[in-house]
């Protein structure tokens, strides 16, 4: 007997199940304050591609090869797009100085309200396509839309964004006061506690705001930032992997085994982010391809001239293009941004 979301309950029940087991595997083996080294991060990140591809091998077993693959192109893609999020969380991080031991913190944190996000998201994208062929159209134009813009932004990269100014920082400010330096690893400190630091000599000078007995730090307001930012790229990254499959679970399993190995490779990223100098087009690359997929599947609907782009043809697309990114930065390395991030002081 079939769900009705088009897979038999033993589907469903793996997915939970492999889903709920990685999620506290890694909420259990990354919760210290140390820095994530290369070598661990490289490890993890083979071990979370590994345990995707498990997946993929049951549903290739359990439901044929074609299943398989709108999964492996669907995760792909998002694992692909989610490259240039990470390089915009790399911005944040080095925008608020963010020490590389709490940045795992605020990534660990951001990626559990990334997976309820998608979640959301992807309920109400595949809900509207049972509207009309109209629904992929604007998707297209969505993701047509972001391409574009990133093709616009990235002759730009010298120009450091200012962060205060952001909505979800102003927002958060709004909400607390703020303590201006980071305490520990903590996103909040009571009234009680900044009353004895501010005797401290280093302190000298700073007053706490009138009103208010929990105050946020750097730290927290880091993370707000970070998680609209993601939120906002969900609206692009969400249609994009709605073109390879309508199917609920495709998508969102996609998404979600892409997500859970986010963390570890930011920490591949930051340090080989120099060498990856035209990764960014490959993602601009791929955008355009993917708005190109929803139109066409989108006319089909509309007029009927039978073409199409078929799933084994997207996962060669999406991984031909992935890899042409990568050899063109080793053969065109272009000039290395110069090393940054100095770390804020703390109190203790």
């Amino acid at each position: 007997m079939d769900t009705q979301i088009g897979f038999p309950p033993l589907t469903l029940a793996v997915f939970a199940g492999m889903a709920i087991g990685a999620m506290l595997l890694d909420m259990l083996t990354h919760r210290g304050d140390r820095p994530v080294s290369l070598g661990k991060a490289a490890l993890w990140s083979v071990f979370w591609i590994a345990l995707s591809l498990a997946f993929a091998g049951f549903l290739h077993v359990e439901h044929g090869a074609e299943v398989a693959s709108l999964f492996i192109t669907g995760y792909a893609l998002e694992k692909v797009l989610s490259v240039d999020n990470l390089f915009v969380f790399m911005a944040i991080f080095a925008w608020f100085k963010v020490p590389d031991g709490l940045r795992h913190r605020v990534l660990y944190w951001g990626i559990l309200g990334a997976i309820v996000f998608r979640g959301v998201f992807v309920a109400i994208g595949t809900g509207l396509l049972a509207l009309g062929p109209w629904v992929e159209v604007v998707f297209a134009l969505i993701v047509a839309w972001t391409a574009v813009m990133m093709l616009r932004a990235s002759g730009d990269q010298e120009a450091e964004e200012d962060y205060s100014a952001h909505m979800a920082y102003r927002f958060a400010a709004r909400l607390f006061p703020v303590w201006p330096k980071l305490y520990g690893n903590q996103f909040f400190v009571t009234r009680k506690t900044l009353e004895a630091e501010i005797l401290k000599p280093e302190h000298a000078g700073m007053s706490l705001a009138a009103k208010g007995t929990i105050f946020a730090t750097p730290l927290f307001l880091c993370l707000v930032v970070a998680e609209v930012s993601d939120v906002l790229f969900a609206f692009d990254s969400v249609p994009a992997v709605i073109a390879v499959s309508r199917e609920p679970l495709i998508v969102y399993s996609a998404m979600l085994f892409a997500i859970l190995g986010l963390r570890t490779l930011y920490f591949v990223l930051e340090a080989l982010k120099r060498y990856l100098v035209h990764l960014e087009k490959a993602v601009i690359a791929l955008l355009f391809f993917i708005a190109v997929k929803l139109g066409l599947s989108a006319t089909d609907h509309l007029f009927g001239h039978g073409y199409k782009i078929a799933a084994n043809a997207s996962l060669l697309v999406v991984m031909g293009v992935l890899v042409i990114g990568v050899i063109a930065s080793l053969v065109f390395p272009g000039k290395a941004p110069a090393p940054q991030d100095p770390p804020l002081n703390e109190t203790q």
